[in-house]
């Protein structure tokens, strides 16, 4: 080894270890590599709202503000000093998006609801700036953002103390720097005579069941509002569901926003916007959209009612002791001059089975501005007759009360849509019997009949019926007009019968009719009048005799018909009705769709119920 290796040595040894020295001292290296665009758009797109992490733009911000570390270490302290540059006027609009994102983390982080609506001042300045200036680019992925913080933070900040509701109320709250004083007027609480209350975010809610999720994206804090009756009076004549809920907005609107910031008490006003009152508002002089979430309101309103009880509780009746009485309900409370489409389920089902259809339909509103839902609910082990004279009652009760005078042309024109046996109950109200019912059950005149006048003068309203004046459209979707197959085996007919029974007050009269058995087309047994599956076999008098009766000329009607498989439709069926038996002459049109027999939520029977009712009352 020569006498200058160990001194070459110790230099390359001095070497290396000075390397990382002198790389410290330079940049990083910088380099781009491949991976999932997925990835990519997530860290541009991210944000504290949806994936729990502060956004590129907010990081940014961070940065070049020399805040990164303080922010870890002293969330507050790095919010205040971000705040004085602000009021110093030591920074432009990009710092607005960015503290109302590390404000709501903060808050989330910490659990302090000043900074909730601090988020939401901060929001605010930055979708509406004062004094004139532009307001963000459309095309700005931070006006989005600042936009579902806003609507948040708005929610999250004026929570009721168990978090489960939004108060709607004046009152002062907390802010890190200040105080928020909150204006509202308490009449913004009524609404349609009625007052609201409960307001649920439906941001908080999953819905289950309902295919189609309708949001609108606007400002707000969109909630589902339950209404209550402002009188007793109103309560029992009243067509609103039981535990209904009114898509609403609450908008918390703070004028001049990045001019208040430098004061300790800022002040906003509260208002609320009911659904069916507007879809903008205007605020800086622009239209401005309200965010708006009709399906979750709707959801959250059939989670909560026993609609769902009613099944097939609702098929045997009493014994199960239901206790509740047919009901006709309303969505929404009526509104003078819109058209009540009226939706009659079928039977051991309920009025819930048309969500679909009706969460697609009212959040479109070229419909919801012409036309409201109704709901008929009956036990459908009933007698055909019985629960169609149910259904007429019910309807020209409701149309009285709602217009004693007479003058609401809406209430003229109302839409009756219903499906399976409710197709039958539909029909029913738009045809002129005359004696045809009655002598196809009967071989007596029936004022020879053993009855009571009582008795007698129910089975005229039952079987002697004349068409509803004011229903002007009718929708048939997969009706038994000549009977269903499976109500035929008599196997199933005589368990019914058995099962089924008779609503409590009918007793006296069924026992009356019975008692009149020899007059009977068809003689019962067992001491039961005919049930719904009687009535529904293709034998049976009633749905012969119903099938030949015309509908009122002045109706128009169509068909939706359900016909399972790729085969021949002529031979088809739905699994319940044959295609034979639901088409019928004279419709106006007749749609068939390749499903089985609860098309209703399909979107080709949806699609063809919206066509029908955007066709409007000049076609008929």
């Amino acid at each position: 080894m020569s006498p200058g290796a160990p001194r070459m040595g110790r230099l390359l040894a001095l070497l290396v270890l000075a390397i990382p020295l002198v790389a410290g001292a330079c940049a990083p290296p910088v380099g781009a590599v491949r991976v999932s665009p997925r990835s990519v758009q997530r860290e541009l797109t991210g944000n504290v709202l949806s994936t729990g992490e502060l956004s590129r733009s907010t990081r940014n911000v961070l940065f070049l503000h020399g805040l990164s570390e303080r922010f870890e270490d002293d969330p507050e302290a790095a919010l205040d000093t971000m705040r004085s540059h602000i009021v110093a006027g030591l920074t432009g609009s990009n710092v607005f998006p960015a503290i109302a994102e590390l404000s709501f983390l903060h808050a989330e982080q910490s659990g302090k609801r000043s900074y909730y609506l601090a988020a939401a001042v901060y929001a605010w300045a930055f979708l509406f700036p004062d004094g004139g200036a532009s307001p963000p680019d459309p095309l700005d992925p931070r006006l989005r953002m600042a936009a579902d913080l806003y609507n948040r933070a708005i929610t999250l900040g004026l929570a009721s103390p168990d978090g489960t509701t939004m108060e709607m109320s004046a009152g002062t709250h907390e802010l890190p720097w200040g105080r928020l004083e909150v204006a509202f007027d308490q009449e913004r609480l009524r609404w349609a005579g009625r007052q609201l209350i409960d307001f649920v975010p439906v941001a908080e809610l999953r819905v289950d069941g309902l295919q189609a999720r309708i949001r609108r994206p606007g400002i707000g804090a969109a909630l589902a509002a339950g209404i209550a009756p402002v009188s007793e009076e109103q309560a029992v004549h009243d067509l609103i569901a039981p535990r209904a809920k009114v898509p609403a907005t609450a908008l918390l609107q703070i004028d001049g926003a990045r001019e208040q910031l430098v004061r300790e008490r800022v002040q906003g006003t509260l208002d609320l916007y009911p659904e069916s009152e507007t879809l903008t508002v205007v605020i800086a002089g622009r239209a401005v959209p309200l965010e708006q979430e009709p399906t979750a309101a709707l959801a959250w309103e059939l989670q909560e009612a026993p609609i769902w009880e009613r099944e097939l509780k609702g098929f045997f009746g009493d014994v199960f002791q239901v206790g509740s009485t047919p009901q006709l309900v309303s969505v929404a409370p009526h509104r003078y001059g819109r058209i009540p489409v009226v939706l009659v389920h079928g039977t051991a089902s309920s009025a819930a089975r048309w969500a679909e259809m009706v969460n697609v339909l009212q959040s479109d509103p070229a419909i919801s501005e012409r036309y409201e839902f109704w709901a008929f609910s009956y036990d459908s082990g009933k007698a055909i007759v019985y629960s169609s004279m149910i259904l007429r009652d019910a309807l020209t009760d409701a149309v009285h009360r709602l217009d004693p005078e007479g003058k609401d042309p809406g209430l003229k024109q109302m839409v009756v849509v219903g499906h399976s046996q409710g197709g039958l109950l539909t029909k029913m109200t738009v045809v002129d019997t005359g004696s045809r019912l009655y002598d196809g059950a009967f071989t007596k005149p029936i004022d020879q009949l053993q009855l009571s006048e009582e008795t007698r003068g129910l089975l005229r309203r039952a079987m002697f019926v004349q068409p509803l004046p004011f229903v002007r459209q009718v929708i048939f979707i997969c009706t038994p007009h000549r009977g269903s197959y499976l109500a035929g085996p008599a196997f199933v007919t005589n368990l019914v019968r058995r099962i089924v029974s008779t609503p409590a007050r009918l007793v006296k009269s069924a026992g009356e009719l019975l008692a009149n058995r020899d007059a009977m087309v068809v003689a019962t047994g067992g001491g039961h009048l005919p049930t719904a599956v009687d009535n529904m076999s293709p034998r049976n008098p009633f749905v012969r005799t119903l099938s030949v009766i015309p509908i009122d000329p002045a109706v128009s009607a169509y068909s939706i018909i359900a016909v399972k498989g790729d085969g021949p439709i002529e031979t088809g069926d739905d699994g319940v009705v044959k295609y034979e038996s639901a088409h019928i002459d004279g419709v106006k049109s007749e749609l068939v769709v390749r499903w089985e027999h609860s098309v209703q939520g399909r979107p080709e029977a949806i699609e063809e119920v919206r066509r029908i009712l955007l066709l409007g009352p000049a076609s008929r």
